[in-house]
């Protein structure tokens, strides 16, 4: 294969805030692409249509773009294997699961989700992983003509082999060994006609031209599935890479329940995207001490993908801390460093919303900094002072905090009017008054009972920046309710 015909992807879904770990297989993907000479290409991946929102997806596109990053192909900017996102591609997977089942690769399933309810939980009780029984496996077609003639939904599952294990070489693990009989009769169409994520993937990969698929080390499970699919078909499939995940630093899996994992966050902080990029850049690199300040241009030109590293990616974020100061040190000229000063607080119109909010609550200009100081503020620094004035005893506050931290998840668009319909169905389902439920969350954003108003905050803040104050605000919160206990 000549290097010039390298094409890699990343296929991020837009269910969510990006996360560090897309920046971080991202950027291996574009650090490769750029060794061999190649390709990178964005392709979305939102066959997930109850998750998937615009909104999450512009925030992809956004935040991908604030790293640094670029693409030869994408949704934003065409190519000539689009259309990039799945959702508009739904008819192209048809004709690839019609030939699975024709010949007898795949096989229609008109199991309930009741029924596999059942299934999983008599399987768990008996100690055993679960997985498909196969009860739909020997259907004959006259009957399931009729039962799709009747309009009874199915999906379509991918048939297992019984014996034996796939055997594949991995470009990090090097030789890999599944056992068949771990692999689950994975669904491939759904019931509404969109095709999962393991089915759209291969599709995609190959019409894509995709030679080297680099993902995370929790996809390595379904590179069986993957491959079966390629040889049902006929197919060649891409050389696989599994990159070891990202961690924390007590080798925990890098979640957001942990610690804030959202790009947005940093770049919210000040977090220069020069610095980020190459703090990821390092964990693909081998550097001696002292050479740890480069750019992009200088991890591709280190970049080794024949000398990499199975060694989780530690998410130390005080050598972040240290390589951003660096960067803000000695790669910004004076001139620079206010122009991005200045980027930095309007993003999002953090600066020039706020100031608007806090215009009608001030008598001088000197009030300003106190007022909306915590709308820039990497935190409001809270005590179990900030929270002895409320009306609501400790115990109270933290389940306030901890409701309000789980439903606000739930908004999938992220605006004034969202938050305030959100926190005011919180008030009536934990029965009490908006006007309760409100002063502690006036604490945790601002560190202070005196504020903008919380709503637009709240927009204006962001939802990754509102995770970690109302995480911290629990946190001590709860040291509060244990001393008294």
């Amino acid at each position: 294969m000549t290097t010039s015909s390298v094409r890699v992807r990343i296929a991020p879904s837009p269910t969510g805030e990006p996360h560090v770990g897309t920046a971080y297989i991202a950027l291996f993907n574009y650090l490769f692409a750029k060794k061999m000479g190649g390709e990178f290409i964005l392709r979305i991946e939102d066959t997930d249509a109850t998750r998937s929102t615009p909104e999450f997806e512009q925030k992809v596109l956004d935040s991908l773009k604030w790293t640094g990053l670029s693409w030869a192909e994408g949704p934003d900017i065409g190519g000539p294997y689009g259309p990039y996102r799945q959702s508009e591609r739904k008819e192209t997977y048809r004709p690839f699961v019609d030939k699975l089942v024709e010949d007898g690769h795949a096989f229609r399933c008109f199991c309930t989700p009741e029924r596999l309810e059942l299934m999983r939980e008599g399987q768990r009780a008996r100690g055993a992983p679960p997985k498909y029984d196969g009860l739909c496996l020997h259907l004959k077609a006259e009957e399931v003509t009729s039962r799709l003639s009747a309009g009874e939904p199915s999906v379509v599952r991918m048939k297992i082999p019984t014996e034996g294990s796939c055997d594949f070489n991995d470009g990090v693990y090097g030789d890999v060994s599944i056992p068949w009989d771990s692999v689950d009769m994975q669904v491939l169409l759904k019931a509404d006609g969109m095709p999962t994520y393991h089915m759209a993937n291969v599709v995609d990969d190959h019409l894509m031209k995709i030679t080297h698929v680099a993902r995370g080390e929790e996809w390595l499970a379904s590179v069986p599935k993957h491959i079966l699919l390629y040889r049902y078909l006929g197919l060649e499939p891409p050389v696989f890479m599994h990159l070891s995940l990202m961690r924390n630093a007590d080798k925990s899996k890098l979640s957001k329940r942990k610690n804030p994992t959202s790009i947005s966050y940093y770049s919210a902080l000040g977090y220069l995207p020069e610095a980020l990029m190459n703090f990821l850049g390092l964990f693909f690199i081998q550097i001696a001490e002292g050479e740890e300040l480069l750019t992009m241009d200088e991890l591709a030109e280190r970049f080794d993908p024949g000398n990499l590293s199975k060694a989780g990616a530690i998410f130390d974020i005080q050598k972040l801390d240290w390589l951003n100061g660096r960067w803000l040190r000695e790669k910004l000229t004076p001139d620079e460093f206010i122009a991005r000063t200045f980027a930095w607080a309007s993003e999002n119109g953090r600066l020039t919303e706020g100031l608007k909010l806090a215009q009608s609550r001030i008598a001088k200009l000197g009030e300003l900094p106190q007022l909306t100081g915590f709308m820039l503020a990497s935190e409001v620094g809270l005590t179990p002072a900030s929270f002895a004035g409320l009306k609501t005893s400790p115990a109270e506050t933290l389940q306030i905090l901890d409701t309000v931290q789980v439903d606000l998840e739930k908004i999938l668009e992220w605006n004034v009017t969202t938050i305030e319909e959100e926190l005011r169905a919180i008030s009536e389902r934990m029965g009490k008054k908006l006007r309760v439920v409100t002063p502690p969350l006036f604490v945790a954003v601002s560190g202070s009972t005196r504020s903008l108003p919380l709503f637009d905050s709240m927009a204006l803040l962001g939802r990754s920046v509102m995770r970690q104050r109302l995480k911290v605000a629990a946190a001590v919160v709860a040291s509060m309710v244990g001393a008294a206990g």
